[in-house]
Parts: structure tokens; sequence; C-alpha cells
């Protein structure tokens, strides 16, 4: 018997010998607190940084940076996590991870000042940058290739609840008590997170058999990376603020990004012992799924985003009720991943069913561009719940898809890599999509106010029906005038800031729609379902 036939074999009897310690529903509760905590970390802040601002007494140009740092630190850490959890041990490393955010997450809530803040949440961005690949390699090892779409259910449905409740419980955190509940609510989850994973889990005989030495450390490719991923989380963080490429700063930044990225490609792809293996991107399926998560990310992140954004911004909602504007979607998704991953994959063609949850997010995007500037809350918040429903066919097929014929030893570098693309296409959505709209306004509102002309009918007449109501509200004739203006104007950027998010939409429709096809790019009968 050849060498890779008797491994093989080697590796498929210690799977069958191995058995967790408890039943793989318990392990997969378990293994998603954590993850489900640093993911709702990454909003749940953007909500409290006036209060921070005010607070510390710093601007709140300077109080972002409280962000910024954690994303940097976290888009650094994901990538080498496989690496990570190979040196340490995945168990011993998932429960350094564990342990340090949640003290981070302490450090956080009692600082006082914003440099301590900045310090501690970059921390906690390195440590939480960790948490995502290592449980989707526990899942992946928990259960067999059939079952693991029940696992990537919950995983799922963590993954997409987290970033939409952030917003809510930041704005009643912020509110009730303190932004700095914000953090100091992650200590007990994070405590009991800890002893139970402490209790639960343990490492296969594979991934102990596969522990590596801190000699092999590829320092070329980590200083790569680092500098290749946290050059590009900066541009896409700070970019809107300075103007993209108007900015010097900015243009550096992407210039460093993309020589540092493309040399650890070429490093990676031709190193001994590369930090992270690129040979997971050799399978077809999980190359595809790479691009498909990719696409998720673009699409979850950047529509998390946008409602929030336009009711807080331009329809006058509170953090709060714009955070409520999100619940009905919330809950559908919680209701239709489970029956997804229940009673539709297992009866239909996978990869149909992505392609489906694609198509289904271009219609939801398509539906929601037909915005208006008198859209009441509910009619806003079903525009929400339309979307989420691509989300619920999206998740589980795609992970169930990307790792089905996943070799067992590069799946480690394959949980971190997968997170990685989710990770980057969510800051490209959010960056995208914010600069889109910025400048569409502007666009829009250029055309329209061409309008505002005494050589347009509807113009005059209008002005003259504000004037006269004014008038008759007993506001000083000499006043009259200014205020008309000012509530026109007031309209004209309302109206601008509808069709820019009206375009919005539309990109992301037309996304969708273009991925579509990518799904029929994975390979048939994997997974046990009947393609």
């Amino acid at each position: 018997m050849s060498e890779a036939p008797r491994e093989a074999a080697s590796h498929d009897a210690a799977h069958r010998a191995f058995h967790p310690r408890g039943p793989a529903w318990l392990i997969t509760v378990v293994v998603t607190m954590a993850p489900f905590m640093e993911i709702l970390d990454t909003t749940i802040v953007n909500v409290g940084l006036p209060h921070i601002a005010g607070n510390l007494s710093v601007s709140y140009d300077d109080a972002t940076w409280s962000i910024t740092s954690y994303l940097v630190a976290n888009g650094i850490i994901v990538p080498v996590s496989g690496w990570l959890g190979r040196l340490f041990g995945r168990k011993r490393y998932f429960l350094m991870c564990i342990a340090a955010f949640t003290v981070m997450s302490f450090l956080c809530g009692v600082a006082t000042s914003l440099d301590q803040l900045v310090i501690f949440r970059l921390l906690q961005g390195l440590f939480g940058g960790g948490l995502q690949p290592s449980q989707q390699s526990i899942i992946l090892d928990t259960y067999e290739p059939a079952q693991r779409g029940r696992g990537f259910s919950f995983v799922a449905a963590a993954v997409i609840f987290a970033p939409i409740v952030g917003p809510v419980l930041g704005g009643w955190i912020t509110d009730a008590y303190s932004w700095r509940w914000m953090f100091l609510i992650n200590v007990p989850i994070g405590i009991f997170a800890f002893c139970t994973v402490l209790q639960l889990l343990e490492d296969p005989p594979w991934i102990v058999a596969d522990r590596v030495q801190a000699r092999d450390i590829d320092y070329v490719g980590l200083a790569l990376i680092a500098v290749g991923l946290g050059a590009m989380q900066l541009m896409l963080d700070r970019g809107q603020d300075l103007d993209w490429f108007e900015s010097t700063q900015i243009q550096v930044l992407a210039l460093v990004a993309g020589a540092t990225i493309l040399g650890a490609t070429m490093w990676l792809a031709m190193a001994d012992r590369p930090i992270v293996s690129l040979r997971a991107l050799g399978d077809r399926n999980f190359a595809v799924g790479s691009l498909c998560t990719f696409a998720i990310g673009a699409l979850l992140y950047s529509s998390n985003a946008l409602i929030p954004l336009l009711a807080q911004g331009w329809f006058g909602y509170t953090a709060l009720t714009a955070g409520w504007l999100m619940s009905p979607g919330a809950l559908l998704m919680l209701v239709l991943i489970p029956a997804s991953a229940k009673w539709i994959l297992p009866n239909l063609p996978t990869r149909l069913v992505l392609g489906f949850g694609f198509f289904s997010m271009g219609a939801a995007a398509a539906f929601a561009a037909n915005l208006v500037p008198n859209i009441d809350f509910w009619t806003l918040a079903t525009f929400r719940a339309v979307q989420t429903i691509g989300f619920a066919f999206l998740f589980v097929p795609n992970s169930t898809l990307s790792y089905a014929t996943m070799p067992r030893e590069l799946q480690r570098d394959a949980t971190a890599l997968y997170s990685m693309f989710r990770n980057i296409g969510g800051s490209i959505g959010i960056a995208v999509s914010t600069a889109v709209v910025s400048n569409r306004i502007q666009a829009h509102r250029g055309h329209l106010v061409t309008h505002l002309t005494p050589l347009e009918g509807p113009y005059p007449a209008l002005v003259a029906q504000y004037e006269h109501t004014m008038l008759g509200l007993g506001i000083a004739a000499d006043r009259v005038h200014g205020m008309t203006m000012g509530l026109l104007d007031r309209t004209l950027n309302l109206q601008a800031a509808v069709l820019a998010y009206s375009d919005i939409y539309t990109l992301s429709a037309v996304l969708a729609f273009l991925v579509v096809p990518l799904t029929l790019l994975f390979r048939p009968g994997v997974a046990g379902r009947r393609e």
C-alpha cells in the first residue's frame, strides 16, 4: 500500500475511534458562544461611539479608533489562526482566545482614557480573531460530513443574528446604563464559555499529531500578512473619513496593501512551510465557496449597515429604534435557517439551494430599491425582513459544500481562509456601500437642484404654499422666506439620500444575481446530498 492511501486509512480509522465528550449539539452551542460574543462586539460599539467620545472627552473621530484598532488586529490574526492552533494545540488556543478576549473586554469596560481603550480593543481583536476559525474547525471534526448542515445551521444563526442584534443591544445599553456595559456584558458569557469548553472539548488524535514547533514559524509570511491585511483594513475603515483616494494617507495604504498582499500570496504559494497553506484553494469546492462567502459577507454587512444609517441619518430614528428595524428579520432567520437545514437541504441539490439564496437576495435588494421619502417604520422593517430570507439559504449550504471535499489535514487552514474571505468581504461591502451612498447623494442633489428655479412650475407653487402655511401659523413675515428655504433644503437632501440608497440597493441586487451562476461550479454529488 502506498504512503498516501495508508495515511488516509489511518486518518479514517482515527476518526471512527474518536468520540467527543458530549453530545454534538451541546458542543456546537458551547463553542459558538464565544464567536457570537466576538461578532457582536464588531457592531455593538458603533452605537456607543458618541457616548464614548463624550465620557472620555475626545472627538468622535478620535473615538472611532476604538473600532479601527479592533478591526485591524482582527483582520491580521484570522488567516494565521490555523497555524496558531497547530502551535499551541486547538483546544488550548481556543481557551487562550476566550480567556484573553474576556479579560480585554473587562479592561475596555474600565478604561479611563482613549489610549487605554484603543490598546485594549487592539488586543481584544487579536485574540477574538482566533475564535471563528477555531469554532468552524471544531464543528468539522464533531460532525460526520453528511451531518455538518446541522452544526452549521446553528453557527449561521449566530453569525447572522449577532450583527443584527448588536445595534439594538448597544442602543438599549447606552440609553439605559453606560457604554461601559457594552464590554462588561462579555465577562460572564466569557467565563461560562471558558468553563464549558474546558469540560466538554478535547483535541482529536489527528489534531494532536499535527502540532508544529515554534522553530517552524514562517516569519516572512507572518510579516507580509500582518502588513498587507492591516493596511487594507485601515484603508477600508478610514477611507470614507479621509475622502478616499483624495487623501495621500489612503493612497499610501492602498499601495502598501496591494504590494504586500501580492507578495504574501506568492510567498505562501512557494514556501516549504508557510504560516497558512494556500493548498486549500486548490480544492474546487472550497475555492468556489470562498468566493461565495466573500459575496455573502459583502451583502450581509453592507445591508446591516445601510438601514440603520438611513433610519438614523435621514429619518430621525434613535439608535434603539433603528435597531428594532432589524429585529423582524432576525426573528425570521432564526426560524428559516434551522428549517432549511432540516427539511430543504436533505431533499434538494445543495448548490441549487445556494443559488436560490443568492437569487432571493437579489430580488429582495431590487424590492428594497423602491424607497420613498415618507416610508413608515413597518414598511422599512419589511424591506429588511424580505432581505433576510435569502440569507437563510446561503450560510449553511455554502459552508457544507465548501468543506465537503476538503482533506482533513487542510481543514484548519481552510477554516482560517474561509473566515478571512468573509470578513474581508464584509469590510469591502461596508466601505463600498457607504462611499457609493455619499457620492450618489451629491450627484442626485446636483441634479435635483437644477429644477429649483422660478421657471419650474411646481417650485414657485410649493414655495408659495409653504410661506402661506407658515404665515397662517403666526410666524413673522420676515422669517417666513428663510424658514421656507431651509425646509426645502432639508426636503431636497432627503430626496437625494433616498435616491442614493435606492442606487446602492440596485447595485447589491446586481452583485447577488451575478453570483447565482457561480454556484453551479460546485462539484455535484457531495456531502450526502442528492445532486
